[in-house]
């Protein structure tokens, strides 16, 4: 598992947070999804499950929003 701080931050800002005790959670499909969140010191951590070294994404909270409601939205649908 990765110990080190996180290396990638959408947005301007980026916080040296440290991951290496983080609770991640998984994704809403269970043990089968591959995304894993973590809240860490008002931020939003988002990772590969099936490669935890590589570093997570950090959202801002609002940020976290914008990226949840274009979801929804079925912004990102590639199908």
């Amino acid at each position: 598992m990765a110990e080190s701080t996180t290396e990638q931050l959408v947005g301007d800002v980026r916080p040296d947070l440290d991951l290496a005790t983080a609770t991640w959670q998984s994704s809403a499909r269970g043990s089968r999804g591959n995304v894993q969140i973590a809240f860490v010191e008002g931020y939003i951590a988002l990772r590969d499950r099936r490669d935890p070294d590589v570093p997570a994404v950090i959202f801002s909270p609002g940020e976290w929003r914008a990226f949840m409601v274009s979801a929804r939205a079925g912004e990102f649908d590639l199908t």
